[in-house]
């Protein structure tokens, strides 16, 4: 099955893309397919509405199947902030240092640091159908960054079972047991109910 991806960053297709290759779903962008991609405000409360918001808009200027993310991280003691709002927790145009650092302020010297990235993957199709799947990694804030591989809050995000951040793992293994990793694990695994309901 061919889909658009919704978003005009090439990175993301890249690694999408390769957590589908091989298992019956082949990603482009919007772009490479002649179609505009939707200007999407992502006002859903949850990252499930963000990523259905934007898998139906890039459906219906398809005219085809689109698959659209929502992810980010959730902190416990933070009441699951910044959630939905992870990219721009700093504010409007924040970089990636900028909204590490106001987490890290914001958690101050708390004992509890749990947290995880959540990725919530939507499929839209012209017709209405949608699957949706969701995947997790569990991990701690870590109380300075440490790695340069990544972005975002990979280099305070901890794996205590590795002592090390995301941002300190290889490329290939961050693929193997990232939140997107596990969504994309599990939406394939219901694909197939598009053509056999049953």
């Amino acid at each position: 099955m061919k889909a658009l991806l919704a978003t005009r960053n090439k990175a993301k297709l890249a690694e999408l893309g390769g957590l589908f290759a091989g298992g019956g779903l082949e990603l482009a962008l919007p772009e490479d397919a002649g179609v505009a991609m939707p200007d999407v405000e992502e006002t859903g409360a949850t990252f499930l509405e963000n990523a259905l918001l934007k898998a139906r808009a890039l459906a219906a200027a398809a005219g085809g199947w689109a698959l659209a993310d929502d992810s980010g991280l959730e902190v416990d003691a933070l009441g699951g902030a910044p959630g939905v709002r992870s990219a721009r927790y700093a504010g409007p145009g924040a970089t990636d240092a900028d909204n590490v650092a106001r987490l890290l302020e914001a958690l101050g010297d708390r004992s509890d640091r749990s947290a995880r990235f959540r990725c919530v993957l939507a499929l839209a199709g012209p017709d209405g159908a949608t699957l949706t799947a969701t995947g997790t990694l569990e991990g701690e804030i870590a109380r300075a960054p440490a790695g340069t591989f990544g972005f975002g809050y990979d280099p305070v995000f901890l794996l205590p079972d590795r002592g090390l951040t995301v941002a300190q793992l290889p490329f290939a293994e961050k693929q193997r047991i990232s939140h997107r990793a596990r969504a994309a694990a599990a939406l394939l695994e219901i694909l197939p109910r598009l053509t056999d309901p049953r």
